[in-house]
């Protein structure tokens, strides 16, 4: 029998976070340590300050492969790739760090950090206190925090952890009631995925649908599909202060130039 699109990429995702869980599993063996190592880490940048102006901001990433697209950017030096999207004036860097389908490392995070001015975000799937602390160790300015992931009683626990490490949690949902979670745990900063974590379908009607729920107290960030001035367009109209972009970010031939089209969209 032949399976769809849909099956496939759900027996895609569990892997991904049975991944995590054991990566987050042998961090959290080390917690002391990581506690220390980022009571000295050098003193973060504000995302939200960064992307919370006026205009449309954009957070371009640093991804080397994904499991739907497969190798995006080879070779890919993480810091040169952060230094083409600063000259495109991008607001802050995401960088993923998952090794075992995307590819990534905290070295890349690291190769980042040290390389640009502005806030680096760690993209991964975190599911432990652990992983916190270990982003801000190697020099995270924020953390990715997935409701999907996790219960509303731990996503609320991970975000005060966040706080106590001194990062900020850019928390995501993919649809109205996620990101209801969201704002209701306390996040400050809401990103709303138009890729659905089940299919990896891309959809900007899905940050579209969602920005009603999200209150004018949050820094609204929409993440995925948007690729071209049109789409980062739809998404400051929707009401959003940002856009994360990927894909369209790694594989552009001008990274820069990419960047600096997508900001004067709302313009």
């Amino acid at each position: 029998m032949e399976l769809g699109a849909a099956f496939y990429h759900r027996a895609m995702l569990q892997p991904i976070v049975e991944a995590a869980e054991r990566r987050a599993e042998r961090a959290a063996e080390s917690l002391d340590r990581l506690r220390r190592e980022s009571a000295t880490a050098p003193a973060t940048r504000s995302l939200a300050a960064a992307v919370g102006g006026p205009g449309l901001s954009v957070i371009a990433e640093v991804k080397r492969r994904s499991p739907s697209a497969g190798p995006l950017a080879e070779p890919l030096d993480p810091a040169a790739q952060a230094i083409r999207y600063m000259a495109g004036g991008a607001a802050g860097v995401s960088v993923l760090t998952e090794p075992d389908f995307f590819g990534g490392s905290l070295d890349d995070l690291r190769a980042v950090r040290a390389a640009i001015d502005r806030p680096v975000l760690r993209k991964d799937f975190i599911v432990h206190a652990a992983q916190i602390f270990e982003a801000r160790a190697a020099g995270a300015d924020a953390v990715l925090l997935i409701v999907a992931l996790v219960d509303p009683p731990r996503l609320v626990d991970l975000l005060t952890v966040a706080d106590e490490a001194g990062v900020e949690a850019l928390v995501e949902a993919h649809d109205e009631r996620e990101a209801a979670i969201a704002v209701e745990s306390g996040a400050r900063i809401v990103g709303v995925n138009n890729r659905d974590l089940r299919t990896f379908v891309t959809d900007l009607a899905v940050a579209e649908r969602v920005a009603p729920v999200l209150p004018s107290t949050v820094v609204k960030i929409a993440e995925s599909g948007v690729s071209d001035p049109d789409g980062a367009r739809r998404m400051a109209d929707a009401g959003y202060d940002a856009i994360l972009v990927g894909e369209a970010a790694v594989r552009a031939e001008d990274p820069a130039a990419l960047i600096a089209r997508l900001r004067r969209a709302d313009r």
